[in-house]
């Protein structure tokens, strides 16, 4: 015969510690007031119970979930494991947790948000996923606090928090023409993607501005594979380009592995390889990726602070900020003569 343990209810803890139910929920309601004494007792009395509180029942009662939905797109990526953990560290901080929603890479979201409706979380972050204006309007409308992170949108309802795309693109484009190329091509990631569109156009336009080719275009669906494939096309053409701008640092890696072993080109010097993100395996010595950094610790701790003061003001407007990077040099590019300086044991290259 199964025995089912049934679970300990706040009554008898109170009845334990000798205090009220209301005591209780005190104890166990983030920043509630309840005595130092109270708490002990109640405390004392739960470990000994093995009494945990009902958060079905609270959200019932506050209305709360004290959850965040998190979208993210394929881990595939690096990129996305370090913001989803820089998230899941940044909201337990101010007293929630994450739920998470995976999605395929630039995946329509709309199914998914369908769920996270369903799932009654307090807010919701979208990691480098599209938001239809259907679901914008809806969630602002249920006064539903989203964020989209590393993405933006065209509706002025919804905030966005993304790395500065234009000044990162720039920074490439200048860099890569300090250091004698003429010859540039940019690997694009999705069609659908506002970030890889928003680095395509600021760096045609910064060629442009230089009097230099637009750069030949490839897609590399922000892929290793399709990214190895993308790359063996430009090498394979009788004016190959000498350099290589990439949207994200997985197509990067992509690109020197076709580049070295494929093509022996000396990579950093025949040929040179920028990516953008600054992933962790950017920096082992058999990459050693020139990379603009995306500062996912700023980008997430402005993100869940914008969270929160629409969770305490439903009133509160949508914000769209851009937070500045900075381009670290490795040897994957060729290093111009000047403006390469040494910034918490990183090479960095700030033009004048």
């Amino acid at each position: 015969m199964t025995v089912v343990r049934r679970p300990v209810t706040a009554h008898e803890v109170a009845a334990l510690a000798g205090v009220s139910q209301s005591a209780v929920s005190r104890t166990f309601t983030k920043g509630a007031s309840v005595s130092a004494k109270t708490r002990e007792k109640v405390e004392k009395a739960a470990a000994s119970l093995g009494y945990r509180p009902n958060m079905v029942a609270r959200s019932l009662i506050t209305r709360r979930s004290e959850l965040i939905a998190v979208v993210v797109p394929s881990m595939a990526n690096p990129f996305y494991s370090a913001m989803l953990e820089a998230l899941s560290i940044a909201f337990i901080g101010v007293g929630y947790r994450i739920l998470l929603f995976s999605t395929a890479l630039d995946e329509n979201s709309d199914p998914i948000l369908e769920e996270v409706l369903r799932s009654r979380a307090d807010a919701v972050v979208l990691v480098s996923a599209s938001l239809s204006s259907k679901f914008a309007d809806e969630c602002h409308s249920i006064k539903l606090p989203v964020v989209l992170l590393n993405r933006r949108n065209a509706s002025t309802s919804v905030s966005s928090v993304t790395s500065d795309n234009r000044l990162g693109t720039r920074t490439i484009a200048a860099f890569l023409q300090a250091g004698g190329h003429s010859r540039l091509a940019f690997m694009a990631g999705q069609d659908t993607s506002s970030t890889s569109h928003d680095r395509q156009r600021a760096f045609s336009e910064a060629l442009a501005e230089a009097g230099m080719p637009a750069p030949q275009v490839e897609y590399g669906f922000y892929t290793f594979d399709d990214a190895v494939n993308a790359t063996r096309r430009l090498l394979q053409q009788t004016e190959r380009p000498d350099a290589i701008f990439c949207a994200n640092d997985i197509m990067a890696l992509g690109a020197i592995n076709v580049a070295r072993h494929e093509f022996k080109l000396e990579v950093g010097r025949e040929l040179s390889i920028v990516g953008f993100d600054n992933i962790a395996l950017a920096s082992w010595p058999e990459h050693a990726l020139t990379t603009y950094v995306q500062p996912i610790e700023r980008m997430v701790k402005r993100a869940v602070s914008i969270i929160c003061a629409q969770l305490q003001d439903h009133g509160a407007p949508a914000i769209q900020e851009e937070l500045a990077g900075r381009l670290i040099v490795r040897s994957s590019a060729r290093v111009p003569a000047e403006g390469v300086v040494e910034d918490n044991g990183e090479r960095v290259w700030r033009p004048s």
